[in-house]
């Protein structure tokens, strides 16, 4: 049956010879009263339309927080301008690469500033991290760093009780420092430099113009920090005191004149220079916020592009109408065009507001996990909602266009011979591009992992899950009857029959409402199970490759280099290997560009790794490892392209360049690093020049807790305390866990929102069934059978899909075809497909099931 308004707005169509654009006011017009008129249809792909929106909008906000938000000064408070040197290492055409150490000036940048006009005066700082001891123990609270007296004054400190400090045991403490360290003026306050304590006398507290929020300061005298800092002749920064009536913006760009090569700092970004972190998690919110944004946009389009195509499916009976009365198919593209753009642009607006509120709660949750600092304001523009906007229309043109393709191109006559059964054969073009993704996405998961070097293999199998994901969509109702076929070779009840005669003869429409499910369980299975196969080679090769019989770590920054000559000394101690911990970026030339990769890097003791550290070198000789040389992981070398005797560019963590020649290619990368230096080279390039841990090969019972006792802040620990090195450009993991939880929770919202779509619009179908004798509880139990059939389809296609990609990831990581799966994990995943799909299946079931037979059956559709 076929309602009066259908009918009308058949009749109200533009004549076919018009030409008549898809945002035309006429077709927007006829679009809007076609929604008005079927509200219920349209509400679910509003619905998709709207969480994508949000969702895109959330990232768009983040990722302009991170290009242009910071935290407040705290010890530059006062400063107008900090001039530092630049932090980071320029790449042409993309993103410069932020630096993990400190990059240091020049001191006597301190007198080419202080010459500038408008500068009242301009003071050299340094930063030693330091750490407070209260009693035994390590005090807790933010990290407390070291300061030249003079430095006070860029907050400024106000001295609260006593005086500066004058002589080398001398030093001021800020107020909730001093308070949390039970100490006051005239009173002891041990502190830890390294790994060697010292007695200070305090001679003062002061207090901040600001709270200090993410650190503490300790002053000593100037000459006793410029010790401390162990750098001679090198500053961190330098602040400047603007003259009266100064502008910091322009006072900047005078003094970025005449002192070229530095880098100035205003407002907000001051922070930057105060403490690395800041610089770096700005960094970390940018590059997280555009990668989960692009596959959100990804998503969003297949997602949003599934959902029309069900409403478009649902509506085949109009549609077959309209064509019967002399719509051309240009026509039924447009109207359905119109559809979608209107749908989408609503949809689009109102998710605009969630968006922002999830921005605020993802700010919320990074800055909880540490991710952000507290104090980094969240910067919202209209920019993010526009392009949501933006984004969210083209997906649902598309989709609309997608959608209406069929609908449009079958004959009057087919049209309405159509309607009543699906079609059993998939288009041409369809069948021939699924088929063909099938190979493909296995092809990349298997060929690549073993043909290509490095880590383009682990990319290659990556992918493949979204390949065949692809192909899933496309194939999606010939594998619903498959599967569905599968299951009806056994015998069962009349529930079970229905349940199996519907799932086959309505393929195309359940096939449309599980492939959410579908890609849930696929990105589910391929996002976690990818960690766990990582966390666990990683694991593996810490744990196997550690074989010293003892590890020295700290309870601070870091253990003091000179600590391993110490330990050297004591009787039954045969072997001390230093491990010191940094982050580089190697380039490589690649035809006419150059490429680059940050990579996690140690410094070892060559002599020391035989007794202490088993990286399973494959090619090559780690005793060659001296001067400007390197040893690289299998995967990082496949990814530059050398080998053994070939060179890479090494920009260390301060940005210094060594040319270095690969003496070494070894396994164990995800364990220790995939990048391994001359362990003076290392501590030579980083911030505070500290070992991560010492390995100690000694004789059976040999007793280190003796030979240490001077040094309270160092541990003496078994193998298991060396942690794998952090995977590379794989962020926070805290982090990636909300942010696939958002990804699936988008999935999930998809999953019911076209399950109940595709149920309540069977209201006419549950009616007929009763009308000819079939009972309200036998329906009821047909539709838990097909509700089994969706979730064992989704979970069984959905697992296939994403095996693939996880054994090639396993084989180009670890050379095993097994990747790491969690039973519980596995099931989890079953149990929280099943746990979305029941309901939405059996809640819309009985609301179809509430009217009376007769007066369901009569209703249009």
């Amino acid at each position: 049956m076929v309602s009066r308004k259908s009918n009308a707005r058949a009749v109200n169509l533009p004549k076919a010879k018009k030409k008549v654009r898809t945002l035309s006011r006429q077709n927007l017009s006829l679009a809007w009263s076609t929604i008005r008129g079927r509200k219920g249809g349209f509400a679910a792909v509003l619905i998709a339309v709207a969480v994508g929106s949000a969702v895109i909008t959330a990232c768009g906000v983040l990722l302009e927080t991170g290009a242009g938000s910071g935290v407040p000064a705290e010890r530059y408070h006062d400063a107008a301008v900090v001039v530092g040197a630049y932090q980071a290492m320029p790449v042409e055409g993309d993103t410069d690469l932020r630096l993990s150490e400190r990059v240091r000036l020049p001191a006597d940048t301190v007198a080419k500033v202080a010459a500038v006009k408008g500068v009242k005066s301009a003071v050299g700082d340094v930063s030693v991290r330091t750490t407070v001891l209260k009693g035994n123990f390590v005090l807790d609270g933010p990290s407390v760093y070291g300061h030249g007296w003079s430095a006070s004054v860029l907050a400024p400190f106000t001295l609260r009780s006593g005086t500066q400090p004058r002589s080398a045991n001398d030093v001021v403490l800020n107020t909730d420092l001093a308070k949390r360290a039970g100490v006051a003026e005239g009173g002891t306050v041990t502190l830890v430099i390294g790994s060697t304590p010292a007695s200070y006398r305090v001679s003062g507290v002061a207090e901040p113009a600001v709270s200090l929020d993410r650190q503490s300061a300790v002053f000593f005298t100037d000459d006793q920090a410029a010790r401390l800092h162990g750098e001679p002749g090198k500053i961190d920064a330098v602040g400047v005191l603007a003259a009266n009536g100064a502008d910091a913006g322009d006072l900047a760009n005078r003094i970025k004149k005449a002192v070229p090569g530095m880098v100035t700092y205003t407002g907000d970004d001051r922070s930057d220079v105060e403490t690395l972190d800041v610089g770096q998690m700005r960094s970390f919110v940018i590059e997280v916020a555009s990668a989960f944004g692009a596959t959100m946009i990804l998503l969003v389009i297949i997602v949003v592009a599934g959902t029309l195509a069900l409403s478009v499916q649902q509506r085949r009976r109009e549609l077959a109408l309209l064509r019967a009365v002399g719509a051309t198919p240009r026509q039924v593209l447009r109207m359905i065009g119109g559809e979608a753009v209107l749908v989408g642009g609503i949809g689009a607006v109102l998710g605009a507001i969630p968006g922002v509120l999830l921005a605020i709660l993802l700010h919320a949750v990074f800055t909880a996990a540490g991710v952000l600092p507290s104090g980094f304001s969240l910067v919202i523009t209209p920019l993010p909602v526009l392009f949501a906007l933006l984004t969210c229309v083209l997906a649902a043109r598309l989709g609309g266009w997608l959608a209406a393709r069929r609908a449009a191109k079958v004959s009057a006559v087919e049209a309405l011979g159509d309607v009543a059964v699906e079609p059993k054969k998939l288009g041409w073009f369809r069948l021939s591009l699924g088929l063909l993704l099938v190979p493909a996405g296995l092809a990349v998961a298997i060929v690549l992992p073993i043909v290509l070097p490095g880590e383009s293999a682990i990319d290659g199998a990556a992918g493949s899950a979204l390949i065949l994901v692809i192909a899933v969509a496309l194939l999606g109702p010939r594998l619903f009857g498959g599967v569905a076929t599968l299951l009806g070779r056994h015998p069962g009840g009349v529930t079970r029959f229905l349940a199996i005669a519907n799932s086959r003869a309505r393929a195309r429409r359940l096939s449309a409402a599980t492939t959410p499910l579908i890609m849930g369980v696929t990105m589910a299975s391929a996002q976690l199970f990818s960690g766990t196969t990582l966390a666990a080679t990683a694991h593996d090769q810490a744990a196997d490759g550690v074989i010293a019989d003892h590890v020295v770590t700290s309870d601070s920054a870091g253990i003091s280099p000179d600590l391993a000559g110490a330990l050297r000394g004591v009787p039954g101690v045969r072997t001390v290997g230093p491990v010191a911990r940094t982050s580089v970026i190697l380039t490589w030339p690649d035809g006419d560009s150059i490429q680059y990769r940050v990579s996690t890097a140690q410094g070892v003791d060559p002599a020391a790794v035989p007794d202490t550290m088993y990286l399973d070198v494959l090619r090559g000789d780690l005793s060659g490892l001296t001067g400007s040389t390197v040893a690289l992981s299998r995967l990082v070398a496949g990814t530059v392209g050398v080998d053994v005797g070939g060179s890479v560019d090494v920009h260390l963590g301060d940005g210094t360049v060594e040319k270095a020649k690969v003496v070494a290619v070894y396994e164990n990368g995800l364990g220790f690093g995939d990048v391994t230096l001359p362990h003076d080279v290392v501590v030579a390039h980083t911030t505070d020049h500290l070992d991560q841990w010492l390995l100690v090969h000694s004789d059976r019972g040999v007793n280190l807790s003796a030979a240490l006792k001077a040094y309270p802040t160092v541990r003496v620990r078994d193998a298991a305390a060396v942690t794998a090195a952090p995977t590379d450009d794989t962020g926070d993991g805290a982090i990636s866990l909300v942010l696939n939880a958002v990804l699936l929770g988008y999935l999930a919202i998809a999953v019911v929102n076209t399950l109940v779509m595709a149920t309540i619009s069977r209201v006419r179908e549950f009616a007929l069934l009763r009308l000819v004798g079939t009972r309200t509880s036998q329906v009821q139990s047909m539709m838990r059978q097909e509700t089994g059939i969706i979730v064992i389809c989704a979970v069984v296609v959905g697992t296939i899909a994403a095996l693939p990609s996880l054994i090639g990831m396993s084989y180009a990581i670890r050379h095993s075809v097994f990747p790491s799966v969690p039973p519980l994990i596995y099931i989890g995943i079953v149990i929280v497909a099943a746990v979305i799909a029941w309901p939405a299946v059996m809640l819309p079931t009985r609301l179809a099931l509430r009217p009376p037979a007769v007066e369901a059956i009569a209703r249009p559709e």
